[in-house]
């Protein structure tokens, strides 16, 4: 299992991608679409035949995200901002 670090490295933040809202390595896969399907019940292995660049990581890297901001956590400051390209 990876690091916290390690995983929340995988998320990243971009003002020229959704807003800046959580996406998955510097992809055009926001978080929230991430945790949308887990919610709407499919399973890791749906999501990941779905959207075939993404890792097992990506999926704990987002339910890391989620877990840090429940537990009241300042989670954007340990987020890897990127500049629009």
């Amino acid at each position: 299992m990876s690091g916290e670090a390690e995983l929340l490295g995988r998320i990243t933040v971009r003002a020229d991608i959704f807003r800046g809202m959580p996406i998955i390595r510097d992809m055009r896969i926001a978080v929230e679409h991430v945790f949308g399907m887990l919610a709407a019940g499919d399973p890791a292995e749906t999501i990941l035949r779905e959207y075939p660049e993404l890792e097992p990581e990506d999926i704990q890297a987002s339910l890391q995200l989620a877990h840090c901001s429940m537990a009241g956590e300042h989670v954007y400051d340990r987020l890897p901002v990127r500049e629009a390209s």
